[in-house]
């Protein structure tokens, strides 16, 4: 398709001289080389994203991606549906977790609404809904194809307009009752693992519930055939809007050439139908921490990331990204502010 050509073509690779100058200066600051771990490798891919070997953050934002799935009909979900639009309210009143530590990181909340079942006309909200809810995966497809296409488009547009407003740093959120299991389905559709390997208590089910979600995503897989040599045929057959307008945020990330920091399980589901689509977008993503859902672990070897923080956490949102903010920070404050050897008149390890 002309328009995945286009964004294909659009996303660049890191910058290897900023990369190299990075890189050369974290060798020579007061410290052993590679003391610093996994800050060193954050602060050298940044300088690649960003074309700056000594990259700062000054801007942030979490986008929210609110949306509703049907698939909550099987009995998938300790919380009723409705809770979607009560939640994305509490958003906007500033009374949510992701307020909470957006407050405590100085970071900016975009909420989204791309799919969630209830009509909402609200101040501050971002009304961008594809429809009203996807349908239920268990039966037939979540959503057509031009769907999933104008839900990624979303996601493409709100980066494109933060990058606008100097947002140099991007955090991938969601909110949809029931979307741990689609999120399961995305998974086991791209890797062939088993439904019970990649599906996990989500909001906290017992084992009744947990046995309809492994039944739902099962049910899915069959009904569906989702091919996965295809990332769009998987995400409208499988998949929820909030998942496909995160898995846009994350390539209208790469295309501005802004590092993008994705959650938990949606967010990495998300984060893999956008690979899967633009394989050159997987440098620009940021892992921030390892979720509770069995699933996420899997997920995360798959895109190949490690996630620096292990916090037991499983809440969503965006607020296991936001938390990781502090490392970003980290270490691009330590590569533009400590001291060279030459610098501090300190003596180098002898060659």
């Amino acid at each position: 398709m002309q328009r995945w050509a286009e964004i294909r073509s659009g996303i660049g690779a890191l910058d290897q001289g900023a990369m190299a100058l990075a890189r050369k200066r974290l060798d020579s600051l007061t410290k052993p080389q590679g003391s610093l771990g996994m800050l060193e490798d954050l602060a050298v891919q940044l300088a690649g994203i960003t074309g700056n070997p000594l990259p700062r953050i000054q801007e942030k934002w979490v986008v929210v991606m609110a949306g509703d799935h049907g698939v909550v009909e099987e009995g998938v979900s300790a919380y009723p549906a409705e809770v979607t639009a009560q939640m994305v309210l509490n958003f906007l009143a500033d009374g949510a977790g992701v307020n909470v530590f957006a407050r405590h990181t100085e970071t900016r909340v975009r909420v989204v609404d791309v799919g969630v079942a209830t009509d909402l006309h609200l101040p501050g909200l971002w009304s961008r809904k594809v429809r009203r809810g996807t349908a239920n995966l268990a039966q037939g497809p979540a959503m057509t194809p031009q769907e999933a296409e104008a839900a990624l488009e979303v996601g493409i547009g709100v980066a494109a307009d933060l990058a606008d407003r100097g947002a140099d740093l991007i955090a991938t959120g969601d909110m949809g009752i029931g979307n741990t299991t689609p999120s399961a389905a995305i998974l086991a559709a791209f890797t062939g693992r088993a439904p019970e390997e990649v599906v996990g208590r989500g909001t906290g089910v017992d084992d009744m519930r947990l046995a309809a979600k492994v039944e739902a995503v099962r049910r899915g897989l069959r009904v569906n055939r989702p091919d996965a040599s295809d990332a769009l045929d998987v995400l409208h057959k499988v998949g929820g809007l909030e998942i496909a307008g995160l898995a846009g945020v994350i390539l209208g990330a790469a295309l501005r050439r802004v590092p993008v920091v994705i959650d938990g399980f949606i967010s990495g589901a998300a984060a893999l139908v956008a690979t899967r689509l633009v394989p050159a977008a997987r440098p620009y993503i940021v892992p921030s921490h390892l979720s509770e859902e069995p699933g996420h672990r899997i997920l995360l070897e798959e895109l190949g990331l490690e996630a620096p923080l292990r916090l037991h956490m499983r809440l969503g949102e965006g607020t296991g990204a936001i938390l990781a903010f502090s490392l970003v920070e980290a270490a691009c404050k330590a590569l533009a502010q400590m001291a060279t050897f030459a610098e501090a008149s300190v003596s180098e390890r002898e060659a």
